[in-house]
């Protein structure tokens, strides 16, 4: 059994926050605070560690986009937010900011769950195909950097391609390292000893 999702609730407006509380705790949810706005956000949230942050606004301000870009960078986590009113440039702006959900008038204590659902599957997919981004680029920096320390051994000790990456493979086995590691190290030595 999973652990349920821990949430923080910003809203200043006690009706609306009250049809979320219930959305929240019919899906399970575990509250962890109230909070009645943005202020100082990045410590709360770093205080409280939730899951999931859920916010119910009227129209998200510019400083309030902020208040969640900041309180997010460090520790990426899904956001929910649910507004009364909207323009798509403060849509793209939320979701610039780090936003995973962005509803416009369609706060109702079912859709709380659906809506939180979504926020989630759509920031691991969107972290997901980040770190497969990441993952790549540096495989692209690692096959470069390969490439040019073969390209060293090949000169230097005269070895055709095929050789030259034997000997990076063999000391990347030897060290238990990864062979972008060891090709780092050889390109390193070879400035350092550079005539």
């Amino acid at each position: 059994m999973t652990k349920p999702l821990s949430v923080l609730l910003i809203d200043d407006n006690p009706i609306r926050a009250e049809i979320v509380e219930a959305g929240l705790r019919h899906a399970g949810y575990v509250l962890l605070a109230r909070l009645d706005g943005t202020h100082d956000l990045p410590a709360r949230v770093g205080a409280l560690q939730p899951d999931v942050i859920v916010v119910g606004i009227d129209s998200p301000s510019r400083d309030t986009i902020e208040d969640m870009r900041r309180s997010t960078e460090q520790q990426p986590r899904p956001i929910a937010l649910f507004a009364d009113r909207s323009d798509p440039a403060t849509i793209a702006a939320a979701m610039e900011a780090g936003v995973s959900a962005y509803v416009v008038k369609g706060l109702a204590q079912d859709r709380v769950q659906p809506v939180v659902d979504v926020a989630v599957a759509h920031f691991n997919r969107y972290h997901s195909m980040r770190e497969e981004l990441d993952r790549a680029r540096l495989s692209l920096v690692e096959r470069k950097t390969v490439d040019r320390a073969k390209g060293l051994l090949m000169q230097r000790k005269g070895l055709n391609e095929e050789a030259a990456y034997r000997l990076l493979r063999k000391l990347a086995m030897d060290q238990n390292k990864r062979i972008g590691e060891v090709a780092q190290d050889v390109l390193t030595y070879a400035r350092a000893f550079k005539t």
